[in-house]
């Protein structure tokens, strides 16, 4: 279960093996952060000028406080402590875990959070959390938390103390010799020994550097262009006429009749019967044939013919 810690707030430490992760959001003139641990004895000052952790001192003579450098997470940027409190000596009665920026203020930083993992799970949820807030906003140093022993074990205390003279004014008050004459090499000033990461930028997407932007093609101006269709595009139309199919004669042009299939209203080859109607036997030579089909030879008019009789209706009057 993670703590979620207040100001003055204290929790008891089974581990015996901690991690203080300092951790914030970067971001256009967010400074860079430092995590740093200064190892007090029974009079709550350091015994000497090697229990200071920092920076350009990054472990302890003893072996057993040391900083694992800064890394970039999902959440932002981190810088971490790690102590193994199992073996930390008998005169040391607390640890305290500083946050300085450098030579700037820290209203401008967003997000700081100190967070004590048991070093042991690395997976595991942090034990803890404290997000620290300046109470001026013009601090350049904060004490965030400390982890002290009481009786036989150690707990971790949330503070939030903040300085205003940075880093070097937090360390000589607590016992840290600092040698300001001129000349003088100050451990403090001196250029750090590890790459600081700069602040985040807005600016384009880069490009994954597990994945290669891909390679565009070199065009040579004195060879002709090719024109490649793209994905998806329309595939040609198929031919207009399948294979094995005569082609069509084009609108607008003379049509031919077919060589076994005549046109309605002409007389019909032999053989080919009209349809529907019974076949007289063919015209003779010159005979005139009525419209649409051939007519047959009449015989002349019956001299004797005679109208049959009439009904009252139609005499004339």
């Amino acid at each position: 279960m993670t703590h979620a810690m207040l100001k003055g707030s204290n929790i008891p430490l089974q581990a015996t093996t901690v991690r203080a992760v300092l951790r914030w959001t970067p971001g256009s003139g967010v400074p860079d952060i430092d995590a740093s641990a200064l190892l007090l004895g029974p009079d709550g000052r350091v015994r000497s000028d090697e229990d200071f952790v920092f920076y350009n001192q990054p472990r302890h003579p003893s072996g057993q406080v040391w900083r694992l450098g800064k890394k970039r997470v999902a959440e932002g940027l981190t810088d971490t402590i790690q102590t193994d409190l199992s073996r930390v000596e008998p005169s040391v009665g607390r640890i305290l875990l500083v946050a300085s920026a450098d030579g700037v203020t820290f209203d401008r930083v967003r997000s700081l959070r100190i967070l004590v993992h048991d070093a042991a799970s690395a997976d595991a949820e942090p034990l803890a959390y404290f997000d620290v807030k300046p109470e001026t906003g013009q601090e350049t140093a904060l004490i965030c938390g400390e982890l002290y022993r009481r009786g036989e074990g150690w707990k971790f205390r949330a503070l939030g103390e903040g300085y205003s003279n940075g880093l070097k004014g937090l360390a000589t008050d607590f016992g840290i010799s600092v040698d300001e004459s001129e000349g003088a090499e100050d451990p403090l000033s001196a250029p750090r020994s590890e790459p600081t990461f700069p602040p985040a930028q807005p600016g384009p997407a880069q490009t994954p550097a597990t994945q290669p932007a891909p390679a565009q093609p070199v065009v040579d101006p004195e060879q002709p262009t090719t024109v490649q269709p793209l994905p998806g595009a329309s595939r040609p139309l198929p031919p207009e006429q399948p294979a094995g199919v005569p082609a069509q004669p084009a609108y607008g042009f003379p049509q031919q009749p077919p060589a076994t299939q005549p046109a309605y209203g002409y007389p019909q080859p032999a053989g080919a019967p009209g349809y529907g109607y019974p076949q007289a036997p063919a015209a003779a030579a010159g005979a005139q044939s009525g419209y649409g089909y051939p007519q047959p030879v009449t015989a002349a008019p019956d001299p004797d013919f005679r109208m049959p009789p009439q009904g009252p209706q139609f005499v004339g009057r």
